[in-house]
Parts: structure tokens; C-alpha cells; sequence
């Protein structure tokens, strides 16, 4: 946040580093997903005009996470869970207000067909986002 725009003369880097954290699992407290979550969330707080050219990655990136962290059977207590899927989601709502509704638009189609409470109830609130 210190750097506020000028965070786009770092954002390619920036991105391959949240893309890679968010791939792998950190153990029982995901702190290390937590926290790039909110590395990203504020990253696209302060760059929403770089936003839309990123969003294919970014938003498949947030997809696969919301569904590995429902599909995971580690030791993973359920609050740290419930906190990745809410912050991925804080996530896909920013994304979508930058990127004028579009996340909205692509996530139509992924809402209507997936049969995952969890993650059902993550891109509803997407949905309902204004």
C-alpha cells in the first residue's frame, strides 16, 4: 500500500509471485495464503487500471484456489478454510468492479453448473455484488 500506483512498475514480478503462492498449500494455518490474498486484494485496490488485462489469469488462478481449498482434505482447521474462500471472494468482487462486471459475466456459466455448496455460495456472492 506504500507504494500505492506505483505498484504497476512491479506488477508482471508481482503476479507470477501471487500466482505461485497461491497454487501450493503452506500447511494447517495457510498464512502464507492469507496473506498474498491480501497482497492481492490491496495490489488490485491500488492498480484497478492494470486490472482487466490480468484478469484471464487471475481469475482462473482465484477459481482453482476457491476449489482446492473446499476439495482438500488436510488438517486445515474449517476458520482458516472459511477465511481463504472469504478473502479469494474479496478478491473476485474487486476484480469484477475494475474490470466492469465482467468477472460476473464469466462466472455465469461456472455459478449455473457447479454443484459445490461452498463454492456455489463464493461466486453467488459475486454475483450479488454491486
Amino acid at each position: 500500500s506504500r507504494l500505492g500506483i506505483l505498484i504497476v512498475r512491479h506488477l508482471k514480478r508481482l503476479e507470477r509471485v501471487i500466482l505461485g503462492y497461491l497454487e501450493v498449500s503452506d500447511g494447517p494455518e495457510e498464512e502464507a495464503r492469507l496473506g498474498i490474498l491480501e497482497t492481492l486484494q490491496c495490489t488490485i485496490e491500488h492498480a484497478w487500471p492494470r486490472m482487466p488485462c490480468r484478469l484471464p489469469v487471475l481469475l482462473k488462478a482465484l477459481l482453482k484456489l476457491l476449489w482446492d481449498v473446499h476439495t482438500e482434505r488436510g488438517p486445515t482447521p474449517e476458520p482458516v478454510r472459511a477465511a481463504l474462500l472469504h478473502r479469494a471472494t474479496q478478491c473476485l468482487i474487486l476484480l469484477d468492479h475494475c474490470s466492469q462486471g465482467q468477472v460476473k459475466v464469466l462466472l455465469e456459466g461456472v455459478h449455473s453448473s457447479c454443484e459445490e455448496n461452498r463454492v456455489r455460495e463464493c461466486l453467488r456472492k459475486v454475483q450479488e455484488s454491486t
